[in-house]
């Protein structure tokens, strides 16, 4: 019995192990995974923005609070805490300052005045929920410290 002869075709591996092989594999992962990681990232980048702003609502209460203490007047507490908000912008109807003066307070009293800073943050492209996140800034601080 004779057996087949094989002729050797030049070239023949090198298709076959590029048809078998998996060279595209990895950008096809990539393209799948690629969406998830940008989100996990804008999502990091829009927490650091809502804290760093939580951050400077507090501060900017703060200040207010030892303005109004110090100073007995709720429209330099305002200014004063606008002047501490780092670029936020804040209206009189997001600042609540009571109570309203320090003056009325008997001699010896432990009265606190509080200054609450308000401000909704909203994320890029409405991605986490369109309307926002409400920030909150409290402090309270002694009248006459």
């Amino acid at each position: 019995m004779s057996s087949p002869i094989r002729t050797h075709v030049p070239g023949r591996r090198r298709v076959a192990a590029r048809l078998l092989g998996e060279r595209g594999a990895a950008a096809v992962e990539f393209a799948l995974i690629a969406p998830v990681l940008l989100l996990l990232l804008l999502g990091i980048v829009e927490f650091s923005k809502a804290f760093h702003d939580q951050a400077s609502l507090s501060a900017a209460a703060r200040e207010g609070a030892r303005s109004m203490a110090l100073g007995d007047t709720p429209a330099q507490a305002r200014d004063a805490v606008r002047a501490a908000a780092n670029g936020l912008t804040l209206g009189d109807s997001q600042i609540s300052v009571s109570p309203a003066s320090c003056a009325a307070v008997a001699p010896g009293s432990r009265t606190t005045v509080t200054v609450t800073v308000r401000h909704r943050k909203t994320f890029v492209a409405g991605l986490f929920g369109g309307a926002g996140v409400e920030l909150t800034g409290k402090a309270a601080m002694r009248c006459g410290a």
